[in-house]
């Protein structure tokens, strides 16, 4: 019994030290010129040199609802699956003409269905679109890690659990542009970069 409790003790104490290593946040505000609001820019980390990141098992969703696609844009990693819902009443059609995502078309399909499609390609942007109708328009942004977030309406946005050390962090807009920022990561606590995107 004493020897028992003594290895659940051992492999308690390993499994403690085997843990997640230090992290912290990257935080800040993403100011947008000339646009309506702050939000829908994707904040990264470039790269974490020597690691690579498996996708998640399940499928991420882009919505059709209210003839938008909901998100606008949606950051993922390479390798991760989306699933194209429908939740309108309508008929709607998924496709993009981008060749990183190989000019996909899914058809078209009713209220309450849905298609997926694999993006495997990093640094791929693919430009979402419906036949049905034109003016719907969102993005699939393809990165190589999931240290990622997205700007809400007042530009706020946090990017959690970054490793520690020094990183490049890049930012995406639809409509504009911003530079990239060198930003050193603690081990605990937040960083905080604030960006501004314009044309």
């Amino acid at each position: 019994m004493k020897r028992t409790l003594g290895s659940v003790v051992v492999l308690a104490l390993l499994l403690q030290c085997g843990g997640p290593s230090f992290a912290g946040d990257i935080k800040g505000k993403v100011k947008a010129v000339g646009v309506k609001n702050n939000a829908n820019a994707v904040i990264y980390v470039e790269t974490i040199p020597g690691k690579t990141f498996d996708p998640p098992k399940d499928p991420v969703t882009m919505d059709q609802r209210n003839l938008v696609f909901t998100p606008h844009a949606l950051p993922i990693v390479a390798g991760t699956t989306v699933r194209f819902l429908n939740s309108d009443d309508v008929l709607h059609n998924v496709f993009t003409p981008d060749k990183c995502a190989e000019k996909f078309n899914l058809g078209t399909w009713p209220k309450g269905q849905e298609r997926t499609y694999t993006f495997k390609n990093a640094g791929c942007v693919s430009r979402m679109l419906c036949n049905v109708h034109p003016e719907m328009e969102a993005y699939v942004v393809v990165l190589e890690n999931p240290y990622f977030a997205v700007s809400s309406k007042d530009g706020s946005y946090t990017i959690k659990n970054v490793p520690p050390g020094k990183h490049t962090l890049k930012i995406w807009h639809d409509k504009l542009k911003g530079e990239s920022q060198e930003v050193t990561v603690a081990e605990s606590g937040a960083t905080d970069v604030n960006f501004e995107v314009k044309k």
